[in-house]
């Protein structure tokens, strides 16, 4: 294994902050000179994003948040980058993704059996960074504390004992015990994984930092470990793409302005990349609410937008059961817009076909029938950069990731083109659209240009600039609370 230099950020529990942190690391050195590349070896999200497979011409998926890091990294996204990526198709199983490809699906007791066979491939993965990179900053998932998962563990002690590399674990203040699951966790940890740990980090602080002093102190008293800092409430990491579903719970308790445009999202159960409503959520005079089941959809909203689903038919069940459909329909005829993303375009159709069983064991399901088009789903997975534009000739930065063709009249009015060929549909009223481009609404042009329509008074707002404007923010706050010369240090020593 080449020593490359490189640090694992592992937390004391899911949502302490990892992913934000390591975006602001990869950025953060990244302005030094240095070449440095993200990697996480299991992530569970189905917010996916396309990257070019390592070794080869041709597109995989990765977990949104190493696409992220790769952006902060300044570098082209590759596979290597989340060699084993689980996304969620029920409570109990999700879909494999290996390198980039699909690879079966698993109930978690069965991936429980398969997990210590994809250690070769994350391996691979970690090897093919460090011989491009002077520094590779790793992210775990979930924590070291869950022992009752650490047989085969690839994710993280499994991983960093495997490839010999030093670990700083988070915890995050903001939800209390801080110091009982830091300490908590080292009392637990097996003596080689204990090992694996240099230093610690307390995340998401509040107020002033000075009071925790001895609460510091007593950390490293009971643990041994050294601390790297205190990393206080960080505001700009709200105008990063959402990672996955516990963003959710946050977005859903915000609020609206008293002039907003209201734009309403249902929140699926097996809602997949909701961060394309990321940019809706940040343009200036726009109020984005996500609809929890059992509420109904807000009369006073002006869009309805349908995310990306994971299982569209089983979705479309669920969307009857609260009473959606019959909000949607009412919300159409007082004159509303409604758009569908993939997975919501499909929902959109008359009917969604799965005759091979690949979605779902309902092989046919009624759609929303606001779009007269049909969806039959297919084995062969699209995932690709798209070279898209708009029926004006705009160049939209887009990606797909579905299962499935889509066709019918209402395809012959395109909202847009992929390679040449038409995208999407629009119903004859001009005010249902459904398109398979993932990031569209990332293209100031084209979302002024669509909130226009709706009434929305466009601003100035660059959605891509304010990411990279956050990216340069966070690196800058960790810059003056990390000690990242000793960081630098444990990762040279690996």
């Amino acid at each position: 294994m080449a020593k490359t230099p490189a640090i694992m950020l592992q937390g004391t529990g899911s949502d302490v902050g990892k992913s934000v942190l390591v975006a602001g690391l990869c950025r953060l050195f990244t302005r030094r000179g240095l070449a440095v590349r993200p990697f996480k070896p299991q992530n569970m999200s189905n917010n996916a994003a396309v990257a070019r497979i390592s070794g080869s011409g041709d597109f995989g998926e990765i977990g949104r948040a190493q696409w992220l890091q790769a952006l902060a990294c300044r570098t082209a996204p590759t596979t290597a980058m989340n060699p084993v990526l689980l996304k969620p198709q029920s409570e109990t199983g999700s879909q494999i993704v290996l390198n980039g490809r699909m690879a079966g699906s698993a109930k978690g007791r069965d991936y429980q059996r398969l997990k210590a066979g994809f250690l070769d491939t994350v391996l691979k993965g970690f090897e093919t960074l460090c011989g491009e990179a002077d520094l590779v900053i790793c992210e775990g998932a979930g924590s070291p504390a869950e022992i009752n998962l650490r047989s085969g563990d690839i994710a993280n002690m499994g991983f960093a004992t495997a490839a010999n590399v030093p670990v700083v674990l988070v915890g995050d203040i903001d939800r209390g015990g801080v110091i009982a699951s830091l300490v908590g966790t080292h009392a637990i940890l097996p003596e080689a994984d204990r090992a694996m740990v240099k230093a610690y980090l307390i995340n998401k602080f509040r107020g002033d930092v000075s009071l925790f002093d001895e609460g510091l102190a007593a950390i490293t008293r009971f643990t041994g470990w050294p601390s790297l800092g205190v990393v206080t409430h960080l505001p700009a990491a709200r105008r990063l793409p959402a990672e996955d579903s516990v963003a959710l719970e946050r977005l859903a308790e915000e609020r609206s302005g008293p002039n907003d445009l209201i734009v309403a999202v249902p929140r699926l159960g097996r809602i997949a990349n909701f961060d394309d409503c990321d940019p809706i959520a940040q343009e200036p005079g726009v109020s984005l609410v996500f609809v929890e089941p059992g509420d109904r959809l807000p009369p006073e909203a002006r869009l309805v937008l349908i995310p990306g689903s994971k299982s569209t038919i089983g979705d479309l069940e669920d969307f009857r059961k609260n009473g959606w459909d019959k909000d949607l329909a009412d919300h159409h005829a007082r004159g509303g817009f409604v758009m569908g993303l993939c997975g919501g375009y499909q929902m959109l159709g008359r009917r969604v076909l799965d005759p091979g069983g690949i979605e779902s064991d309902t092989h046919e399901a009624e759609g929303l029938s606001l779009l007269d088009v049909e969806t039959v789903m297919a084995s062969d997975k699209t995932v690709q950069d798209s070279r898209a534009e708009t029926l004006e000739g705009e160049a939209l930065e887009c990606y797909e990731i579905h299962l499935g063709h889509t066709e019918g009249p209402d395809c012959g009015r395109p909202l847009c083109r992929i390679d040449g060929r038409p995208d999407g549909a629009t119903s004859p009223d001009g005010r249902v659209f459904g398109t398979y481009l993932h990031g569209i609404f990332a293209n100031d042009g084209f979302r002024r240009a669509f909130l226009s329509r709706l009434g929305h008074k466009a601003t100035g707002h660059s959605y891509r600039a304010s990411v990279e404007t956050a990216l340069d923010e966070i690196a800058d706050s960790l810059e003056r609370m990390i000690d990242c010369e000793r960081l630098l240090v444990i990762a040279k020593n690996r």
